[in-house]
């Protein structure tokens, strides 16, 4: 009867958190985002500040989702995210992962699908923050991933492109990994599990498990392009070789229990 009981709680919380994280989306990108733009003239520093607003907003988001029961989180080298111009890369169990990785990087930059920035709700973060949009163009997008990072902004990538269904295979795009070639810029890997899986790839926001989810972010030491990347490949071979070892790396990492 508790766990029914449980279980009910966290459908309502669910519809409640959502409900805030769609308004809180729209008061931002229609008020807050447009006053910081019309305060900060220059563009770059108008951008930062949006950063920073999202960042505090989604530390308070996590603190609302874990005080009214809906999930609970362990963030492990939570200080390794503090430092400037990283290349983040996580895999993507869940569909709050970008939140966890927002709330923890103080000014992230990060890939987004293009789709987000026609979302209502989405749209205003989009365009305020400069996230980088994943249909600009292969090449385009690259380049405009490495200036974030050479001027000193936090990129976060999700190798995968989209949400892994549990149990499934991994499968990364060669997005992050041509920033890192070509940008000659080590990685920060951020393995992200989640137990009992929740919001996962096809499933209704309303499907929530039996317990109560608890994440686990775990934030890797950095790993330069030369530690898997053998010297002297063709850009195009060391692109492969890199995608390559961090697929094995995310894969074998994803297989570990839970302490």
């Amino acid at each position: 009867m508790f766990d029914r009981l449980g279980r009910a709680w966290r459908v309502v919380a669910t519809a409640f958190c959502f409900a805030i994280f769609g308004i809180g989306g729209l008061v931002l990108g229609v008020l807050v985002f447009p006053l910081l733009s019309l305060m900060l003239w220059a563009r770059a520093r108008a951008q930062r500040a949006c950063r920073r607003v999202i960042h505090s907003t989604l530390w308070g988001f996590l603190w609302l989702m874990r005080t009214l029961g809906v999930l609970d989180y362990e963030i492990r080298n939570a200080d390794r995210l503090r430092r400037p111009g990283l290349l983040i890369v996580a895999n993507h169990p869940s569909l709050i992962d970008a939140v966890f990785l927002l709330a923890l990087t103080p000014d992230a930059n990060c890939v987004v699908k293009g789709a987000l920035a026609r979302n209502p709700f989405t749209r205003g973060a989009v365009q305020a923050t400069g996230w980088v949009r994943n249909d600009s163009g292969g090449v385009a997008m690259v380049d405009d991933c490495i200036a974030s990072l050479r001027a000193g902004s936090s990129l976060i990538i999700f190798p995968e492109g989209t949400r892994t269904r549990p149990g499934a295979p991994l499968q990364l795009q060669r997005g992050a990994a041509n920033v890192a070639v070509r940008g000659d810029i080590a990685l920060t890997p951020v393995v992200i599990r989640c137990v009992p899986p929740t919001l996962t790839k096809g499933e209704k926001w309303y499907h929530v498990p039996r317990r109560r989810p608890r994440f686990v972010i775990d934030v890797h030491a950095d790993v330069s392009v030369a530690q898997w990347v053998p010297q002297g490949l063709e850009p195009v071979k060391a692109v492969r070789r890199l995608n390559h070892s961090l697929s094995d790396y995310f894969s074998r990492e994803i297989r570990r229990e839970v302490a």
